[in-house]
């Protein structure tokens, strides 16, 4: 019985060793390839998180959700992974902050209070607005819709998007107000009738 128990603290203690020789590594990849993304994964928070003072509990979480994966296996992209996490940790925190009481649903119901969830009509009209959005996105010009993408999806600045794509900070701004005027003109401009 004995043996039984010294060969099971064995294992557990190879496994241990086993990991603790794969941290070093670990450590090297998350250093090399995960802490460079902080100053863009940043923006990525502030953009889509509305408290700012739970920013940096969030980036904490996340490089914790990142580290403990690659515990089980280094991502082989990191970056897609890493933003990835960050949406996944998000959407749960705005799951958890939405979850009500029973007591608190019924009392509300009592009191004949009427529901944030848009109705079904709303719902289509919203799937309508984005369908002439991907429509009109789809019309710009590439380098355009590129500068515009990664300003309003990813959160980049324009220096950023200057580097990623290439170019001067003075054409960035030209495409991403270019982008805008032609949205601008899908989406507000008058239909023109023909003249009978």
């Amino acid at each position: 019985m004995s043996e039984t128990t010294d060969t099971g603290n064995d294992g557990s203690k190879r496994r241990f060793v086993g990991l603790a020789m794969a941290m070093p590594e670990i450590d090297a990849w998350f250093a090399r390839e995960v802490l460079p993304l902080e100053a863009v994964l940043m923006q990525f928070l502030r953009h889509n998180w509305r408290n700012r003072d739970e920013i940096p509990d969030l980036l904490q979480d996340i490089y914790v959700r990142v580290y403990e994966a690659a515990l089980k296996e280094i991502p082989q992209s990191p970056k897609p992974f890493v933003f990835q996490t960050a949406r996944n940790l998000i959407i749960s925190r705005v799951r958890h902050q939405q979850v009500v009481s029973i007591e608190a649903v019924a009392d509300l119901e009592l009191l004949g209070v009427a529901t944030d969830e848009p109705g079904p009509d709303r719902a289509a009209s919203a799937r309508d607005e984005l369908r002439r959005l991907q429509a009109a996105l789809d019309k710009l010009p590439r380098r355009a819709r590129e500068a515009f993408l990664l300003r309003q999806i990813e959160g980049l600045s324009r220096r950023e998007i200057a580097a990623r794509m290439g170019v001067s900070e003075k054409t960035v701004r030209w495409h991403l107000n270019e982008g805008l005027r032609l949205l601008a003109d899908a989406f507000y401009s008058e239909p023109r009738h023909l003249k009978s």
